[in-house]
């Protein structure tokens, strides 16, 4: 009977025992100490983290989920760090350098730590010990030194990023090894020599920049072995040579840049061959010749970018009806001579038409849908008339540039779309007040004014709280009268030139709240009295000229007023002090102590 007593009790217990085993078996397990330390290295290297993103990093288990940026398997051990930082807020950052405590995380599948700005140093060796990762992502940081190539051992790689950072000399050949790479980014940097053939490996690539480089030598004819690739950018390098024909095989290529190269020869008729391709820039070589009919046979392209080569005339007469999607087009400053704007840019639905330095003369061009203009380039052209209608129904315009052409005008006369952010009517014969484009609904929205080399009068108008400008460019005209106190409210202002007018008065004290200002010239004037010393509060002034007008007193004696040239003070009535000689009250005083 006793024993028969302790049956449920047995049972009880039993019972119990196993749902505690279960739970436990359910529980996520407690993560590596080894981990948890490779982390803590890594935090223990940034000395300033204004994400707080690692002021999250302090329980006992780096799993527990509360570790911003760290992910774990089922069993307790790291496979992701992914520390970014946030795109709505650019100023965040982190610095410290990247420590090699992080080879030791042995089951890191993705590492991403971009974005950051200030974490400088070498991409340490060790990362070559982390054989499971698929995805690697150190950009936009200020890594510096070379490639480990040791990272060619990382057979596993899918995605490789290492752009925006600093790094230096040759792309080692071991990258080569990575036979499961689809994306490899290592644009903005300072990497040279060639292309490593051992490239031509890496069948399955999707996606390759390596732009804004120093890379030289042949565009590498293997490029065309990428069947599967749908962009590519070797823009701004020194890769000189043709384009290679092999390239044009790529059927499933839609972006392809080549801009800012050395490229030589013509533009082979085999681009036809890219059946799929929404975006061309060749713009910034050395090529010669015609453009070849067969670009008119690009049914996908959007954007084409031939500028600033040594094509020639004629245009082919089959683009009247190809690249049926084409939104924009910038052929300015070739060797071609157009006379006038072709129909079948001027009847399209284009976005952006640039064609500066094309010898087009005469009147302005009149488009049949200006509603969808974005961007207007008819600069350094022949253009004498045409601009009171010219702006009709322009009601997307938002950048204009109508500079170095025989327009004279009034600005009083001519009613501006109201979204425009950029307007250079520089070197015209334009005439009027300034008030017409400052203070009036155009201005909303304006970021750039260059109205320089004209023939404009009047005064400076009063500058109203809320103008975005960044730069405004008023240099050789007849403007007169005073520059009013109110040009502080300009907060956004980096360049201001006034240089060669007929500008009275003091320099404004209020002058120095413009601390974005990085360009100063008010030389060739009229201006009295004495250089402001608020203008010391201008710290990012890179260049500032007072030249040739009737300023005296002491310059400001400090950065950067005192190591400007003394070219900067020339020809005024009586400047003194550095970087000029010293002040005679001042020189005395020193001499007597």
């Amino acid at each position: 009977m006793h024993i028969l007593n302790w049956v449920p009790a047995l049972l009880f217990i039993s019972s119990f025992f196993g749902l505690f085993v279960e739970s436990l078996a359910q529980a996520t397990p407690v993560s590596s100490e080894s981990d948890r330390a490779a982390l803590l290295g890594f935090k223990a290297k940034i000395v300033k983290d204004t994400t707080d993103s690692l002021s999250t990093w302090i329980s006992r288990d780096c799993c527990d989920g509360g570790w911003e940026g760290v992910e774990c398997n089922g069993a307790g051990r790291v496979t992701a760090l992914q520390l970014q930082r946030p795109e709505k807020d650019s100023t965040l950052y982190m610095k410290g350098t990247l420590s090699s405590s992080l080879s030791n995380l042995p089951f890191l599948e993705v590492l991403v730590i971009s974005g950051l700005k200030q974490i400088t140093g070498p991409i340490p060796q060790g990362f070559s010990n982390l054989i499971h990762l698929t995805q690697l992502s150190l950009e936009d940081n200020s890594l510096t030194g070379s490639i480990p190539p040791g990272l060619g051992r990382l057979l596993l790689l899918q995605g490789l990023s290492l752009s925006g950072n600093h790094l230096t000399g040759e792309i080692p050949s071991s990258l080569g090894n990575l036979r499961n790479l689809q994306q490899m980014n290592l644009a903005r940097n300072s990497l040279g020599g060639s292309l490593p053939p051992t490239f031509q490996n890496i069948h399955g690539l999707q996606y390759l920049d390596l732009s804004y480089n120093r890379l030289c030598g042949l565009v590498p004819d293997f490029l065309g072995h990428f069947q599967n690739i749908t962009f590519l950018d070797l823009s701004n390098n020194q890769l000189s040579g043709q384009v290679p024909i092999s390239l044009f095989s790529l059927a499933k290529l839609q972006d392809l840049s080549l801009s800012n190269n050395q490229l030589i020869g013509k533009i082979p008729v085999q681009i036809e061959g890219l059946k799929s391709l929404t975006s061309l820039s060749l713009s910034a070589n050395r090529l010669s010749g015609n453009i070849p009919a067969s670009v008119s046979r690009l049914q996908n392209l959007w954007y084409l970018n031939l500028s600033r080569n040594a094509l020639s005339n004629p245009l082919p007469d089959t683009l009247a009806r190809g690249i049926p999607s084409l939104l924009s087009i910038d052929l300015s400053y070739n060797n071609l001579s157009l006379g006038i704007v072709p129909d079948w840019i001027k009847s399209r639905q284009l976005s952006d038409v640039h064609l500066a330095g094309c010898q087009l003369k005469g009147i302005l061009p009149s488009f049949t849908r200006p509603d969808s203009l974005n961007s207007i380039d008819l600069s350094d052209n022949h253009f004498s008339g045409g601009i009171a209608k010219f702006f009709t129904n322009m009601s997307s315009l938002q950048k204009l540039k109508l500079s170095n052409n025989q327009l004279k005008f009034d600005l009083s006369e001519i009613n501006l779309p109201d979204g425009l952010s950029i307007i250079d009517f520089s070197s015209n014969q334009i005439v009027g007040p300034l008030s017409r484009i400052i203070n009036n609904g155009t201005s909303s929205f304006l970021e750039v004014l260059d109205v320089s080399r004209n023939l404009i009068s009047g005064k400076f108008p009063e500058f109203r709280e809320g103008l975005r400008l960044k730069a405004l460019n008023v240099a050789s005209n007849k403007i007169s009268g005073l520059l009013p106190s109110s040009v502080s409210n300009l907060i956004n202002l980096e360049k201001l030139d006034i240089s060669r007018n007929l500008i009275t008065g003091t320099i404004p004290t209020s002058l120095g709240l413009l601390v974005k200002l990085q360009w100063l010239d008010l030389s060739i004037n009229a201006l009295a009295g004495k250089i402001p010393n608020s203008l010391l509060g201008i710290e990012a002034l890179r260049h500032a000229s007072f030249r040739a007008n009737r300023l005296c007193g002491e310059i400001p004696q400090g950065k950067p007023f005192n190591i400007f040239p003394a070219a900067a003070y020339a020809h005024n009535l009586c400047l003194c002090g550095q970087p000029l000689a010293p002040c005679r009250g001042k020189k005395s005083a020193e001499t007597s102590q």
